[in-house]
């Protein structure tokens, strides 16, 4: 600050004063000429302090001189000024705007929107923010603008598209719009956020009961349509199961039969707990059998 200054030359001024004084007394005015060089180092110091401004990080510092406002504003650090000059801070880092506000639909049904956006301070433009608008700019540039987005990209949707899959959409569209006005202006829109949708109860209520339909409906397209297939399925296997069978009768014989059967009966005969007995067969050719237990089952 220019105090800093103003000190650091009242300071010199007497240092200078005490340095040169001159006494009768050789030892005060060694005395004195120490104290008044000691003043001046100390004033040194301070007029030296008061060119040096700190800018916090994340901030840009804005040089305004008796009313005239630097164009460039100064980065975060150590910064040499003007020490009659104001250094006002101006955030650049990210921002949250939240609103709570009432919207219309197409349909002209008004929705309360919960929403925020991202933003911040161009770095380059905080000069001319601070003299064209002021450090309020949140309550002049954003606000407004951020609310008359909303509500006109609003007016173009149902409510329906408001409630559901919709909301990306119109998410996007507030930012596409929104993102012009501000950087006009000097402020840069990072993204828009749709938090919640409050439509009518009544509203609400039926908006539920389509989608729930338009789920059941859905749900009953895939049932027919796996019934549908399962009854394709069981079609081609009783075709195959009946061109098997018309196979097998196309080439069955008699001698393949007795084969067969007598094939059966040795293996019933290798059994060590049963008597096998064979019986002549009738006209077919094929012998019958009759198996006899030989009482080590143990019944």
């Amino acid at each position: 600050m220019y105090t800093n200054f103003i000190v650091g030359i009242v300071f010199l001024a007497i240092g200078i004063a005490l340095a040169a004084t001159r006494m009768r007394h050789s030892d005060y005015n060694k005395t004195i000429n120490i104290v008044g060089v000691v003043v001046i180092l100390i004033a040194v110091v301070k007029i030296l302090f008061s060119f040096i401004r700190i800018v916090p990080a994340g901030t840009v510092g804005v040089v305004d001189l008796f009313g005239q406002v630097i164009p460039q504003a100064r980065h975060s650090g150590l910064n040499i000024v003007n020490p009659f000059a104001n250094i006002i801070v101006m955030n650049i880092k990210t921002e949250e705007e939240q609103e709570s506000m009432n919207v219309p639909s197409q349909e002209g049904l008004s929705i309360d929107l919960d929403t925020s956006i991202l933003f911040k301070v161009s770095p380059e433009k905080a000069a001319e923010i601070y003299r064209t608008v002021g450090m309020n700019y949140r309550e002049i540039i954003v606000q407004p603008q951020f609310r008359s987005a909303c509500r006109g990209i609003s007016a173009n949707y149902e409510a329906k598209a408001l409630y559901t899959s919709g909301r990306e959409e119109i998410a996007q569209k507030i930012f596409s719009e929104l993102e012009g006005m501000l950087a006009s202006r000097g402020i840069i829109l990072e993204k828009v956020l749709l938090r919640s949708i409050q439509l009518p109860a009544t509203v609400s209520k039926a908006i539920e009961m389509k989608l729930k339909a338009e789920q059941e409906s859905e749900q009953m397209k895939f049932v027919l349509t796996k019934e549908k297939q399962e009854a394709e399925r069981k079609v081609i296997e009783a075709e195959g199961i009946a061109k098997a069978q018309e196979i097998i009768n196309k080439t069955l014989s008699q001698a393949y039969l007795q084969h067969e059967a007598i094939q059966a009966q040795m293996r019933m005969a290798d059994s060590p707990n049963h008597t096998t007995v064979y019986i002549p067969s009738g006209d077919n050719g094929i012998p019958m059998v009759r198996v006899l237990d030989d009482g080590k089952s143990g019944k």
